[in-house]
């Protein structure tokens, strides 16, 4: 089966280097035309675990390959994969256009019967928005069915993600779409993956509400350990004996500076507007965006607590992602809390093992960026862990120590405990425990 993947971002190039490890025909379009020269020179554009062997190995099978020449790739393939991207708009609401972009280009190149797949994250309606195009686009009589079938790539883990998902939901009318795409996901019937068969529309929630109850179980979470700080008690054993609770379950219950990355930022913004538009107020995300936002500043607020004003301070930042194993900055915590440091009149070292190279495009000129986690620690007056890489789990305290210039660890990830680091001659705090 020929497969065409529009869009050579980070759910494209998963998506494509998977299926071509499935067995099938995969050629990733884009038309930007110097990352594919990139990935045609086997260098890969983003950070994640794994992928770059992935592609390495279908490049070399011959089930992988990369094109400019959408046109000719639509015409070749039966499933055409849309994941570009859609960005939110000032208002909070998607932005189509990349979507609706690539539908007219699919409409003008139909020479037969497509199943075209969103795989991007889109508002609830947008299947019935590329099948109007591709009708009203279209040249010929040719039959084609809109199916959605969401990601739910976790950056840092996704092709694990993708090899042996929680479930695959496909949403379609038409029993023959529904029947190639169960082929097309065939080896994970083999692991019995659990499948979810509804129309678009439902298929298209699924995604939204998934992420946006996520998002919830962190500010929930967040908020707790503000509470847990005031009554004296532990959040990680809070967090510990909820999560025995099979209803609730111990997952995204780790509180911090709030949640980032290219999703749940959007996708929470994103199911508001929706509900806006059906005539609802989704109060729950709402609170859930604002609290999010808040954990920000009260983690320089925290920061402060420890070193005083900061104005001519040195503080040393260790992680800047939005998690571990991605180079992926986007609404990352870090980042706003280091340009926050810089507004208070603070020296900024930091330290992050894939993400610096995309810092250093927006960060203010002056931060300082640095060799490992020691070189970080050099001279400052507090060193701050905002995200959770294994590199800093097990840091030589005692050489810390005799680097920095004042001994204070702010672990914002609890990744430490209390009563070894003061061991050490520390003064520490961190979220939600005495």
């Amino acid at each position: 089966m020929n497969i065409c993947v529009i869009g050579t971002g980070y759910v494209g190039l998963v998506t494509g280097a998977c299926f071509a490890d499935f067995g099938l025909n995969v050629v990733c379009v884009d038309n930007d035309e110097e990352k594919i020269g990139m990935l045609n020179e086997g260098r890969i554009p983003i950070f994640e675990p794994g992928l770059e062997e992935l592609i390495k190995k279908n490049e070399t099978a011959g089930g992988l390959t990369f094109s400019t020449d959408i046109a000719e790739t639509i015409k070749r393939s039966l499933v055409i994969l849309i994941a570009v991207g859609t960005p939110s708009r000032e208002d909070g609401s998607a932005d189509l256009s990349y979507v609706e972009e690539v539908a007219k280009t699919i409409a003008k190149n139909m020479n037969g019967y497509k199943v075209i797949i969103t795989k991007s994250t889109v508002p609830v309606g947008t299947g019935r928005f590329i099948e109007k195009i591709i009708r009203e686009e279209k040249v010929g009589d040719e039959c084609f069915d809109v199916v959605s079938n969401p990601e739910f790539l976790r950056e840092g883990s996704a092709i694990e993600d993708f090899m042996r998902p929680d479930r695959v939901i496909i949403g379609a009318k038409s029993d023959q779409a529904i029947a190639i795409l169960k082929d097309l996901y065939s080896p994970l019937y083999l692991i019995e993956t659990p499948f979810v068969i509804t129309n678009v529309e439902t298929a298209e929630m699924i995604k939204y509400a998934s992420n946006a109850f996520l998002a919830t179980k962190i500010s929930f979470i967040n908020e707790m350990a503000r509470i847990c700080e005031e009554a004296g008690a532990d959040v990680h054993l809070v967090a510990k004996g909820m999560g025995l609770d099979k209803r609730i379950g111990p997952k995204f219950l780790h509180p911090g500076p709030g949640y980032g990355g290219s999703c749940f930022p959007k996708d929470t913004i994103a199911i508001t507007r929706i509900a806006k538009e059906h005539g609802c107020t989704f109060e729950i995300v709402e609170a859930v965006i604002r609290v999010n936002e808040r954990q920000r500043g009260l983690m320089i607020e925290k920061i402060k607590a420890m070193v005083g004003d900061l104005d001519g301070k040195t503080i040393g930042i260790l992680g800047l992602t939005f998690k571990p194993n991605t180079d992926d900055i986007r609404e990352s915590p870090a980042i706003d809390i280091a340009k926050g440091l810089v507004n208070e009149g603070a020296v900024i070292r930091t330290y992050d093992p894939a993400g610096m190279d995309n810092a250093k495009e927006i960060l203010p000129d002056a931060v300082i960026y640095c060799e490992d986690a020691y070189d970080t620690a050099r001279g400052c007056d507090a060193i701050v862990i905002l995200t959770e890489w294994n590199q800093f789990r097990m840091l030589d305290l005692e050489k810390m120590k005799g680097l920095l210039k004042y001994p204070a660890l702010i672990d914002l990830r609890n990744i430490y405990e209390a009563s070894e680091v003061k061991k050490h001659g520390f003064k520490y705090t961190c979220v939600g425990r005495v």
